[in-house]
This record gives structure tokens, sequence and C-alpha cells, in this order.
């Protein structure tokens, strides 16, 4: 029996597109054919208790590829008897692959995420992305976008290896119906009143301030219509402080909520609004969004920001099933 280890910083109980992503990845495997090697973090004994897989929590809150980190990480790959690896985000973490490979690893993979876009682009840290691809056998993209720009900054043996992989929404818990009306009776929204809302970190990338900016002129056209902000981070104060400087009605800030609550916060909405933007002169861009695919499958209409793989993300349908045997063909060689 194979034996895949993921190691990754990007997982529950923390939320966020990335850690969807690899969870999706990690239990689309068999419960006994999988291992996640992660960092300490909040709340994480009660999932890992929940968990059907194991889920090794290192000591660090954040892994690097450092000597302590890769130690540990080999212990755990020689300890379950993993012989194939998959690191939740190439870069940093795939540096580690040398060892990992000489310590019994024999297929190693890698996803791709929006931060290696700057990491393809900066001059030092394109040197170690060239070197992270070259120790891999897979290194994956969740967009063309991500593609084109990390590409060039790979040899020509590993760019040719690269091969797509994007995250998928789960049509049995994204879906009309999932809850939304409760949502709605729980927060004091009318049943006919148009929503708007927007699932993401309160950070400026996100675009949430330019939802509250328009918000105005929505209300002139539609005076019930309702801006729901589900979320946090640090940029929620600077929201909270443009919405009472604008005298807004019909702005509601949610909070953020568990993983399981999602479904029900964007069936709540008629329509999903994420205005992402490119900051730092395109080094920091919206990779792919999966919150799209998932407002899309809840019956949302959708509307992207112009950054990066945002604008494939929300225009993308893709079978579930047929994204699951890619996932494991291109991480895991079955098939």
């Amino acid at each position: 029996m194979t034996r895949t280890l993921f190691v990754t910083n990007d997982f529950p109980p923390r939320t966020g597109g990335i850690e969807t992503f690899v969870r999706q990845l990690v239990e689309s495997c068999p419960a006994d054919e999988v291992v996640v090697h992660t960092s300490r973090m909040r709340d994480d004994a009660e999932f890992d208790g929940r968990a059907p897989y194991p889920v090794v929590r290192d000591r660090c809150a954040t892994l690097l590829p450092t000597p302590g980190v890769r130690r540990r990480v080999v212990d755990t790959l020689v300890r379950f008897e993993c012989d194939r690896v998959v690191f939740g985000a190439s870069a940093p973490l795939g540096l580690l692959a040398p060892a990992l490979r000489r310590a019994g690893a024999e297929h190693i993979a890698a996803l791709t995420h929006g931060h290696e876009v700057w990491w393809a682009s900066l001059p030092l840290t394109r040197q170690l992305l060239r070197r992270i691809g070259d120790s891999l056998d897979v290194m994956t993209y969740v967009s063309d976008y991500c593609r084109d720009r990390i590409a060039p900054a790979l040899s020509r043996e590993a760019a040719g290896r690269m091969i797509r992989l994007s995250p998928w929404a789960d049509p049995e818990r994204f879906r009309p119906g999932a809850g939304g009306a409760e949502v709605r009776r729980a927060l004091g929204i009318d049943p006919s009143a148009p929503v708007v809302t927007c699932v993401a970190r309160f950070v400026r990338r996100k675009g949430q301030d330019r939802l509250v900016r328009i918000w105005p002129d929505v209300q002139r056209e539609l005076p019930d219509a309702v801006l729901l902000l589900v979320g946090d981070g640090p940029d929620r104060k600077r929201l909270e402080r443009m919405v009472r400087r604008r005298h807004l009605d019909g702005v509601v800030f949610v909070g953020g909520v568990p993983w399981e609550d999602v479904p029900r916060m964007l069936d709540a909405a008629d329509v999903f609004a994420m205005p992402v933007r490119s900051r730092f002169g395109g080094l920091q861009v919206e990779a792919f969004g999966i919150v799209y695919l998932e407002a899309a499958a809840c019956g949302l209409r959708v509307v992207p920001g112009r950054s990066g793989g945002a604008e494939e993300a929300a225009f993308l349908h893709r079978s579930p099933d047929m994204d699951r045997r890619l996932a494991a063909r291109a991480l895991l060689a079955q098939g």
C-alpha cells in the first residue's frame, strides 16, 4: 500500500482558500493512505481529533525548511512509511524535497499558488524556485495566469512537468437551499431583499472596500439591498470606519465563520462579489479564488475582480469527479 505525506502550513482549523484546497486533496485520498504534517495553530486539537487520518502537528507555528523542521518531517515520513509527498505550497517547503527523497520518497509533488508568482519575479527567490522545481516530479498551477508567470522561472524540464490542478466546489456542500433562509432570519434580513455577499479575509487585496464605496449607488437603485460581509482580518476596522463615515444602512458585518457554515452564508445571497485587486506592482495577486466556484454552485451570480486568475475561476465550470481524478493522477501518479 502506498501512503502520501502532505506537508503544509495551510490546513484547518485555519480557514482560507488554500486551506480548503489542501483539505480537498487530502480528503480525496483513502484515510488510511494519507498523513498530514502541518504547523501548530489555535484550536487544532478538536479538528485533529475528528480527522479520520493522522495529523502530525509540528512544534513550530510556521513550517520553514530549517534543519529542525527537515528532521521532524523526515521522521514523520519514515514513521508512517510514506512513499509519496505533496507540499501544500512549493515555496519554501519544496526545499525539503531532496532530504525526503533520500529518506525514501519515491514521488514528490507540490502545489503553487499566488505567492509563487512573486517568488518567480525576484532574483534570489527565482533561483530558489528553480531549485525546487528541479527537485520535484510534479509542480501544479491553479490558473493559466499563474503558470504563465511561474514557468519562466523554472528549467525547461521542470516547466514541462507542470500540470494544472485547480480547486473545485463540493456540490454536496455548496448548493441552492444550503441554509440561506435560516441565515436571513437570524440576521433579520427580509426574505425578498436583494443581498450581495462577500466571504473572504478582510485584507485590502480582497476588495471589500470597493463594495463599501459603491454601496450608496446600489441603494439609490435598490433601497432595501443588503451587503453581507463575512470574514475577519486586519482590514476590518478600516472597513467599519468607512461604513460609519458614509452613514450606510444595510451593511452587515457577520464576522468570521467556521468552514462548515460557509455554504449557508453564500446561500443567503443573490450575488457574490469579491472585487479583488493586484497589489505591490503585481507581486500580490489572487491566484484563483475557490469561493467563486462555491458561490456559483449555490446558484449565485458572481462578480470577480481583475487580479491574477480570479476571472478564470469566476467563469470556470468543471466536473468535481474529473477534478478528483486529475488530483490523483497529477499528484499521486495513480492510474
